[in-house]
C-alpha cells in the first residue's frame, strides 16, 4: 500500500500553473455551474458518505444512493472543490437489484471508493432483501463498471478496504469489524474480530476508514449517530489490526452543541490535495428555520482541511474559502439549466425509483420528449414510475412541459412516500396534492385547455415575520396560462418535507411521475435562485 508523508509541503505554497483538464471531458456532466463560496458544500444536495481518492491529478469520490437508481454517483475534480458527475457505478438491471418492496432510505449505503494496483475498486451494501456487500471494479471511474463480486463473509455495512504492501487487503466495518479479503473474488479469511469500539458511550461507530500514513496504521470512524450528535473520531496503531491508540483530542471534528450553519457533520475520508496538503470530505446538512431547524436537502458533501500535530490529524474550518486555497481552482463545464432529453438517453444526473425499465422509461420513444408509462397509481406507492433530480440549491425553480393525452402525471417534489408535494395535469385539469405522512389531500385545483401544459414550481425562503416556529422553506406550485403567466395554486410548508418531520436517509428529488396510462415530457429547466 502506498506511503502518505504526514509532513506535506505548506499550505501557504501556490502553484502558478494551471492544472490540465482530464481525460473525462466528454464523458462528463457538470453539477450546476455556482460560485462557490465559504460554508458550502462542494458537492451540493442529497451526497452522503463520501469516499474520495486521489489518482494522480485527478480525484474521484462516491455516494449512497439508497432507493434510487442508477445507484452509487461517481464525481471527478482537479481542485476538490468544483466536482463534476462522470456516471454511477451500478446503472445496470445485473449490477443493483432493489425489489419494489425495498423502503425508502433503503438500498445502497456507504460506498468505498479506493484505486489499488491500477483498477478502481468500490465496495459497498445492498440492504434490501436479497443485497449484501458487494465489489465492483473498473479501470475508468466513468465506468463500465464490472457486474458485482459478492462478499457474504464481511458483515454489516459501511464496508472499506485497505492493502498492504505486500498486497494484502483487509475489509473494515461498521461496529468497528475487520476481516482479511480478496476483493477479485469476495472471499474472506478467518472469522470477522473486533478492532476498535470507538469514544466509550458513543452510539453508532461506523464508516471505518484505514489508512497508513507516515508510521502508523489510522483508522478513522464515524460515532454519535447520524444526526446532531455526528462527528469524527480516530485511532491509531502499529499494524492494520491494530492494538489502536485513540486520539486525546477525539472527537476530532463535531459540530454538536454549536451554532455552526453546517451540522450532523460526520462520515468522513482523508485525502491528500494538490499540493500534498490534507484534506476531509464529510457529509453535513444545512438545516433552517426555527426549532429545532430543518434540513430538506438531505446529507451533502463538504470538505475541510486538515493539519497534523504530534502524528495527529487536526481538522479545521468545514467549508473553507475557496479563494483561499493554494492552488489554481478548476471549475467544470457548466449544466444546462433545460434538459430537452435526447434520444441517447438520460444524464447521469437523473434518478428512477428502485428500478428503471426501458417499457416504463425511455427518451426513444418520441424523440426530445421523456415517456413515462405509470405502473404505480400515484407517488404514495413504492412502484410509481418517477424520474428526477436532486434539490441541490435552498432556493430553486423547476419547471417541465407535460403531454397528459394519454394519461395522468406531473411534476414533485418527493422525500419518500408519505412526504411529497406534487402538481399534476390530467385531460383539462390540473390539482395540486399534499401528501404528509398518514394524510393524503387535494390542495387545489384549475381547469387548463388540453394539449401540453407547463407545470411548475417555486422553492424559497419562507415569508415574514419568522419566529420560533417559522419552516425552513415555502414550496409555490402552479401552471404556467396560455399568455404565458404563472398561476400559483398551492403554498405549501416545505418543513413536511425535512428529515426531521419524514425520518431516513435521504434528501428532496424534483422530477416527474406518471400516475396512469402514458405521460410525455417535452423539456425540464432547474434554475437555481440563492447563487
Amino acid at each position: 500500500m502506498k506511503r502518505f508523508d504526514t509532513h506535506p509541503q505548506g499550505r501557504a505554497a501556490t502553484m502558478s500553473h494551471q492544472l490540465n483538464r482530464g481525460s473525462h471531458d466528454d464523458a462528463e456532466v457538470s453539477l450546476q455551474h455556482r460560485t462557490a463560496r465559504p460554508g458550502d458544500p462542494v458537492i451540493p444536495g442529497f451526497h452522503p458518505d463520501p469516499s474520495v481518492c486521489r489518482v494522480g491529478d485527478d480525484y474521484y469520490l462516491a455516494c449512497s444512493s439508497f432507493e434510487y437508481f442508477p445507484g452509487v454517483p461517481v464525481f471527478h475534480s482537479r481542485d476538490l472543490v468544483h466536482w463534476t458527475q462522470l456516471g454511477n457505478a451500478l446503472d445496470r438491471p445485473e449490477q443493483l437489484r432493489l425489489p419494489a418492496g425495498t423502503p425508502s432510505s433503503g438500498g445502497i449505503y456507504a460506498p468505498t471508493l479506493r484505486h489499488h494496483d491500477g483498477r478502481f475498486w468500490l465496495i459497498v451494501t445492498n440492504v434490501s432483501e436479497g443485497g449484501g456487500n458487494l465489489i465492483v471494479t473498473a479501470t475508468d471511474p466513468a465506468g463500465p463498471w464490472s457486474d458485482p463480486v459478492p462478499a457474504p463473509g464481511v458483515p454489516g455495512i459501511d464496508p472499506d478496504l485497505a492493502w498492504e504492501e505486500d498486497g494484502t487487503c483487509w475489509c473494515t466495518v461498521a461496529g468497528v469489524a475487520q476481516v482479511r479479503i480478496d476483493p477479485s473474488t469476495g472471499r474472506t479469511y478467518g472469522t470477522p474480530h473486533g478492532v476498535w469500539s470507538g469514544t466509550p458511550g458513543a452510539k453508532a461507530p461506523e464508516a471505518p476508514h484505514l489508512y497508513r500514513i507516515g508510521d502508523h496504521w489510522y483508522l478513522l470512524i464515524a460515532e454519535g449517530g447520524t444526526e446532531r450528535g455526528h462527528g469524527v473520531s480516530i485511532a491509531r496503531g502499529p499494524a492494520p489490526g491494530g492494538p489502536f491508540e485513540p486520539c486525546p483530542a477525539n472527537p476530532i471534528l463535531t459540530h454538536r452543541g454549536t451554532d455552526h450553519p453546517v451540522q450532523n457533520t460526520g462520515h468522513a475520508d482523508l485525502v491528500q490535495g494538490p499540493d500534498g496538503s490534507w484534506w476531509m470530505v464529510l457529509l453535513g446538512v444545512r438545516p433552517r428555520g426555527g426549532t429545532p431547524g430543518w434540513h430538506v436537502l438531505g446529507r451533502e458533501t463538504f470538505l475541510a482541511p486538515v493539519t497534523w500535530v504530534d502524528g495527529w490529524p487536526v481538522v479545521g474550518e468545514v467549508g473553507p474559502d475557496p479563494a483561499t486555497l493554494p492552488w489554481p481552482l478548476s471549475p467544470g463545464p457548466a449544466e444546462e439549466h433545460r434538459d430537452d432529453f435526447e434520444p441517447s438517453g438520460l444524464r447521469p444526473s437523473w434518478i428512477s425509483l428502485r428500478d428503471r425499465p426501458a417499457e416504463h422509461c425511455t427518451t426513444a420513444e418520441r424523440p426530445g420528449w421523456l415517456t413515462l408509462r405509470a405502473r404505480g397509481g400515484s407517488l404514495d406507492e413504492p412502484d410509481v414510475v418517477f424520474t428526477g433530480r436532486r434539490q441541490q440549491h435552498l432556493s430553486c425553480r423547476a419547471r417541465t412541459l407535460v403531454d397528459p393525452a394519454e394519461g395522468r402525471g406531473g411534476l414533485a417534489v418527493r422525500l419518500d412516500e408519505r412526504h411529497h408535494y406534487a402538481i399534476e395535469a390530467s385531460g383539462t385539469e390540473v390539482r395540486v396534492i399534499a401528501r404528509v405522512g398518514s394524510l393524503r389531500t387535494v390542495v387545489a385545483a384549475h381547469p387548463v385547455p388540453a394539449g401540453p401544459v407547463v407545470l411548475g414550481l417555486t422553492i424559497t425562503d419562507p415569508p415574514p415575520p419568522h419566529g420560533p416556529v417559522t419552516g425552513p422553506d415555502v414550496v409555490s406550485l402552479g401552471v404556467e396560462e396560455p399568455d404565458g403567466t404563472f398561476t400559483v395554486l398551492a403554498v405549501l410548508d416545505g418543513r413536511y418535507l425535512s428529515t426531521e418531520v419524514a425520518g431516513g436517509f435521504s434528501g428532496r428529488v424534483l422530477g416527474m411521475y406518471a400516475a396512469a396510462g402514458t405521460v410525455r415530457f417535452d423539456w425540464f429547466d432547474y434554475e437555481p435562485l440563492d447563487h
